[in-house]
């Protein structure tokens, strides 16, 4: 895992760190400053009502009660809701994410909040160990669902790490229901749910797309029916708030509470 690596560092030489470079999080600095981004604050909202819903979430769970659960935040990414959840008060947090300059800019953002529960550690989700991690009260999965090629890995990795909730927040495509023949027009199954194949083998440089490129993201029905599938006791669809994101607010997203 990765330790404080600006430990030798004073506090303003942290935060000049934070504020010489762009982010994909607008983090409210401890003297109030703020992070520039790279996006002119246009993704504002989405991280916004992620965050609103999965608070909402962790306090009907929870009941505010967070001093000796453990979470962890996978695809962590720069570090925003691994930090939000450390300064909820959770134990232990860590993130894992796959790329390391992300790790490294989750650390440097976590040493200016001095959050000494949270660490970060660099791995692509399907290489995670899950005897040596063991489980956690809280599983996060935002936005990592639809840049995957193997979704249902994910989703079983989920469950393996779980033992209280998940939260996973992911784009949807339409679903498809019906039947198909099978082997035989004598022998039909049902559908239960479908997935679309997403194109990002061009943009696998970019801080935020895939690792590989390939992309299978799943209708809510398919979403829905592999999380029972791989374990989970109950699979609950939150509902978003009325000045919610767009396309939380539309159904384009959806963010999904799975509890063992």
């Amino acid at each position: 895992m990765s330790g404080s690596r600006s430990n030798d560092l004073s506090q303003s030489d942290l935060v000049r760190q934070v504020l010489a470079k762009e982010w994909f999080y607008s983090y409210e600095l401890p003297g109030g400053e703020r992070t520039p981004t790279y996006h002119n604050g246009d993704l504002d909202a989405i991280h916004d009502t992620r965050w609103l819903m999965l608070e909402r979430q962790l306090q009907k769970v929870f009941s505010g009660r967070y001093s000796h659960l453990k979470a962890v935040d996978l695809a962590s990414h720069q570090g925003w809701f691994a930090v939000k959840t450390a300064q909820l008060g959770f134990a232990e947090v860590l993130g894992i994410e796959a790329r390391q300059s992300h790790v490294d800019d989750s650390c440097l953002i976590r040493d200016v909040y001095a959050l000494q529960q949270l660490q970060f550690t660099q791995s692509d989700i399907h290489d995670v160990d899950t005897l040596k991690l063991g489980q956690f009260d809280l599983v996060l999965m935002l936005g990592l669902l639809y840049h995957l090629e193997n979704p249902i890995s994910a989703l079983r990795l989920c469950h393996a790490l779980c033992k209280g909730l998940c939260i996973i927040e992911t784009q949807i495509v339409p679903g498809i229901s019906g039947v198909v023949d099978y082997g035989s027009y004598q022998f039909v199954r049902p559908l239960k749910g479908s997935f679309g194949l997403i194109d990002e083998t061009g943009e696998t440089h970019g801080p935020e797309a895939g690792v590989t490129g390939i992309c299978l993201v799943p209708s809510l029905e398919a979403l829905h029916w592999l999380l029972l599938k791989v374990g989970f006791a109950e699979v609950a669809v939150l509902e978003p708030p009325e000045d919610a994101y767009e396309q939380l607010r539309y159904g384009k997203r959806v963010m999904v509470a799975a509890h063992v």
